[in-house]
C-alpha cells in the first residue's frame, strides 16, 4: 500500500480543485497497483468532499471495493465519515469513525487510527477532550515518524478546547508541548502556528 508521505506530496489542502487533479492524474499512472489506486481514489473522494460536492465523494467512495485490502476500507470509513461531518451529520459519523480507528488498531496502521481518533474529537465535540487525550496517548507510542507528527495537530487541538472552555492555563501547556513536538517533527508551517497560539493564548491569560 502507499505511504503516507506519498499522498501528502499530492495533498493540497488549500486548494482542493489541485488535489482533485493530482490524484485524478496518480489513478492513471499504471505504475500504482489496483489497491493503490483504490487508496488513491479514496482521497480523491476527500478532496472532491472539501469542495461540496458531497453526494459526488459518496458516490466514487461506494464504487471503490474495500473488501480485499483493509487499508482501503478503513481509508473509506474515515472519507465517508469526514463527509457526513462536513455536510451536517456528524453524529452519524461519529460509528465510523469508532470503526475505523479500532480497525486501525487492530491492523497496525497507525496513522489511520490516529486519524480516526481525531477525527472523533470533532464528530463527537461533546467528548473532544477525551477523544484528543486518546489520540495522543496512541500517537505518543507510534512507531512512525509520520504518525508522531500527528502530536502536533493533537497537542494543538486539545489546546483550542481547553481555551474555548477558560481552562487557559491548560491551554498554554498544550499549546507549548505543541511547539516541542513541531520543533522535533513538525513542518515550519505547524512550528509558526504554534508560536502563534503560544501567543494568543499568553494575550487572553495576561487579559483575564
Amino acid at each position: 500500500m502507499l505511504d503516507q508521505t506519498t499522498l501528502d506530496r499530492l495533498w493540497d489542502f488549500e486548494n482542493p480543485e489541485l488535489s482533485e487533479r493530482r490524484f485524478r492524474d496518480a489513478m492513471d499512472d499504471q505504475d500504482y497497483d489496483v489497491y493503490e489506486r483504490a487508496e488513491l481514489a479514496t482521497q480523491l473522494g476527500r478532496a472532491i468532499g472539501l469542495q461540496g460536492r458531497f453526494e459526488e465523494a459518496d458516490g466514487l467512495l461506494d464504487s471503490i471495493d474495500g473488501e480485499e485490502e483493509p487499508t482501503v476500507g478503513i481509508r473509506i470509513l474515515i472519507e465517508r465519515g469526514r463527509i457526513l461531518n462536513s455536510s451536517g451529520q456528524a453524529a452519524m459519523a461519529v460509528p465510523l469513525f469508532e470503526q475505523a480507528a479500532e480497525l486501525g488498531d487492530h491492523l497496525g496502521e497507525e496513522f489511520l487510527a490516529v486519524d480516526a481518533l481525531h477525527m472523533l474529537a470533532i464528530a463527537d465535540s461533546a467528548h473532544a477532550e477525551p477523544w484528543t487525550r486518546s489520540a495522543l496517548e496512541y500517537a505518543s507510542t507510534a512507531h512512525e515518524p509520520r504518525t508522531k507528527r500527528w502530536m502536533v495537530a493533537l497537542h494543538n487541538n486539545l489546546g483550542r478546547t481547553l481555551h474555548g472552555a477558560g481552562r487557559l492555563t491548560e491551554a498554554l501547556v498544550e499549546f507549548q508541548l505543541a511547539e516541542q513536538w513541531a520543533e522535533r517533527v513538525g513542518t515550519p508551517a505547524q512550528q509558526q502556528y504554534a508560536r502563534e497560539a503560544i501567543e494568543e493564548c499568553e494575550q487572553a491569560l495576561a487579559a483575564h
